[in-house]
């Protein structure tokens, strides 16, 4: 079978390694623009681009496909270089750009997605850490064939995965991804044979996992210690969630709720205790115990041996970064 793939990051590189393996035929992969990163911010390319360099496949990285758009030549190149594709099918994961019609149209058996989530649930951006900040149970995959809304495509796999009370976003991207990957596969080797059954996705239970931004890493303390532990877990490891403490800005990175304490009579964000099994904070109810913290510019640290680079005691007071 023929295919164009189109994604960006590591999610779906792990998609591209699987269908590479598996013998497609992949004259073209769409991905984003190269960007910035690192201390110097020089120009990286995406995980998804570095595995097609490697492998000899042909890359476009139009900063649009809109033909209307901002970038029309960009888009029209784009358009040349799909159709001379002559592609069976599109795969999509996490490629970061909107797919105009003419684009779902071209493949012969259509444009299929490989979504983080058990849609409708968390349609959107950050399906995976909005399913954690939430306090989901199960998440897992679903592939949609793609239409003109956004991830409303009707489905043809679900597979469901359970959350662990340990699971971070970044533990449960890399499940979800290989997930993700041996789906795909199987997936085509079922379109192929014209066996995929669509499934409408129900009308109940629709969410959306609007974009992380940095400005909700920050914590509020007077929420309840159970929600602010999930936020913990849901922004690592981006954008990771922050605190103050003394006037320092730190990032915290592991944290339980301590089920075995009293109330706290204390004003949220009010340090309780301090030892090496964690920093005990009171919180709007609640207390939780910080585990895994890190001063600006170190390392992740656990709280025995960070505690030995900054003072802590109790009467202190956690704020917001």
């Amino acid at each position: 079978m023929r295919l164009i793939f189109a994604g960006t990051p590591e999610f779906a590189r792990a998609a591209l390694e699987a269908l590479h393996g598996s013998g497609a035929e992949i004259p073209l992969v769409l991905t984003q623009p190269d960007r910035p990163a690192g201390r110097g911010m020089k120009l990286q390319a995406s995980a998804v681009k570095q595995f097609a360099q490697l492998h000899g496949i042909a890359v476009a990285q139009p900063r649009s496909l809109r033909l209307d758009g901002k970038f029309p030549e960009e888009a029209a190149a784009a358009r040349s270089a799909i159709e001379a594709a002559r592609a069976d099918a599109m795969v999509v994961a996490a490629y970061g750009l909107i797919l105009p019609q003419w684009v779902l149209d071209q493949p012969r058996l259509g444009c299929l997605n490989i979504h983080a989530s058990l849609l409708p649930r968390w349609r959107g951006a950050a399906p995976i850490h909005r399913a954690i900040e939430a306090g989901d149970a199960e998440t897992g995959v679903t592939i949609m064939q793609m239409d003109a809304g956004l991830d409303t495509g009707a489905m043809l796999q679900v597979q469901r995965l359970p959350i662990g009370p340990a699971d971070t976003t970044g533990t449960l991207h890399d499940k979800l991804a290989a997930l993700g990957a041996r789906m795909i596969v199987a997936a085509l080797e079922q379109a192929a044979s014209g066996a995929l059954q669509p499934v409408a996705q129900p009308a109940e239970g629709v969410t959306y996992a609007h974009k992380i931004e940095k400005a909700e890493a920050a914590l509020d303390w007077s929420q309840p210690a159970a929600v602010l532990e999930r936020k913990i877990r849901a922004f690592d490891p981006f954008p990771g969630a922050t605190a103050t403490i003394g006037g320092e800005a730190l990032k915290l990175w592991a944290a339980h709720v301590d089920a075995d304490a009293d109330a706290p009579a204390a004003a949220p964000g009010t340090v309780l205790a301090v030892s090496d099994r964690g920093v005990a904070v009171a919180c709007g109810v609640g207390v939780l115990c910080l585990t895994q913290l890190q001063r600006a510019g170190g390392k992740r640290l656990p709280v025995a041996q960070f505690l030995r680079g900054f003072a802590l005691a109790p009467g202190m007071v956690v704020g917001r970064a």
